[in-house]
């Protein structure tokens, strides 16, 4: 059964320091939410108060209508799945799968029943006399979370578990955790710093910045409506284009010249704009004229092109094109952009328009 989460005004302090100074969050049963940010930022340590291993300095943590701040974590339902494997050398597979069960004294019964689920969960059934210096980084990481899955919590929480795997692996993984919460539906927390995965995995995407909750709602409700600059920067892969601005009776100014069909609502300070480089294309008619660019570097990636130029302004500027583009560096190129794709911020970073 999937467990709701309730934060209200949940605040972390050390000291004098509030590292957390107040968050207020919803996790709704049976979802699955990562908490994204840059190193620093309090994902880890928000994620370990929700799983009783930091205390909470004020405010109150809810799981499942009950009041938890003075639960301890083995009393709270959760299972948490750490960066390091942290596996028992000296024991096989099925063994470490057990141990937590046996010291709990369950049945033998039991205890057989949950590791084969979870192995054929997992698909390691083949690897349960192994001991782990015999696994790849994949396979501990799936008996790491095994052990997670036969204690049958209401609520998984997983810390960057899948830091310590070469690119491809974490590719597999990430493919590997998402279809498990679609056969367990358990409620689940997920901790990153990797925009990448935070984007393909989630069901919702908390960002946090300096311990404050900068904007949470789905992948593509962050992607294509940030709340803020920072967000908007954050998420995207390569990161959105900012350009300085001002408002101008046709639309706005940017990189040296007017781009029709953008209003801006007038704000006092500096406003930025901000493009994804996909959104940019080279050359073609339709669209708003974004002005020329030199190229500095090209990437060739197969499936597109990424440009880097510099604008007639001297701003740096990143373009995605699809395909194989035969383009130099050098070479200078008319760039046009879909108006309804532009963002506006205002000086203090807050967008006053979302594409």
């Amino acid at each position: 059964m999937s467990t709701p989460i309730r934060l209200r005004n949940v605040v972390k302090r050390f000291g004098q320091l509030d590292v957390i100074p107040g968050i207020d969050l919803d996790i709704e049963p049976g979802q699955f939410t990562v908490f994204v940010g840059p190193s620093g930022c309090g994902k880890s340590t928000l994620l370990r108060m929700i799983a009783g291993l930091e205390t909470i300095s004020d405010g109150d943590l809810m799981i499942g209508g009950t009041r938890m701040n003075d639960t301890p974590a083995s009393k709270r339902g959760i299972a948490m799945v750490f960066q390091s494997y942290a596996l028992y050398p000296h024991m096989t597979v099925r063994k470490n799968l057990a141990f937590g069960l046996e010291t709990q004294r369950m049945n033998r019964a039991e205890i057989d029943r949950r590791v084969t689920l979870a192995a054929e969960t997992l698909q390691i059934t083949q690897l349960l006399d192994r001991r782990p210096k015999a696994l790849s980084g994949g396979q501990r990481q799936r008996v790491a979370i095994g052990r997670s899955i036969v204690r049958d919590p209401d609520i998984f929480l997983f810390d960057e578990p899948l830091s310590n795997l070469d690119a491809e692996l974490r590719v597999q993984m990430r493919v590997e955790i998402s279809q498990l919460h679609e056969r367990l539906g358990n409620t689940m927390i997920y901790v990153t710093h990797d925009q990448v995965e935070a984007m393909t995995m989630a069901d919702r995407i908390v960002v946090l910045k300096a311990g404050q909750v900068m904007q949470a709602g789905t992948p593509l409700e962050l992607y294509n409506s940030p709340a803020n600059r920072f967000v908007a920067g954050f998420i995207g892969s390569p990161k959105m284009n900012f350009l300085d601005a001002t408002a101008s009776e046709s639309g706005l100014d940017v990189a040296g010249q007017s781009v029709a069909g953008i209003p801006a609502r007038a704000a006092p300070g500096r406003l930025t704009f901000g493009v994804r480089p996909e959104h940019i294309e080279v050359g073609g008619e339709r669209g708003a004229s974004l002005g020329e660019a030199r190229v500095e570097l090209v990437e060739h990636l197969g499936g597109t092109t990424v440009l880097h130029a510099v604008t007639r302004s001297g701003e740096n500027l990143s373009v995605v094109a699809p395909g194989q583009q035969v383009i130099r560096t050098g070479d200078v190129l008319p760039l046009r952009l879909d108006p309804a794709n532009a963002h506006v911020f205002a000086e203090d970073g807050s967008a006053l328009r979302r594409a």
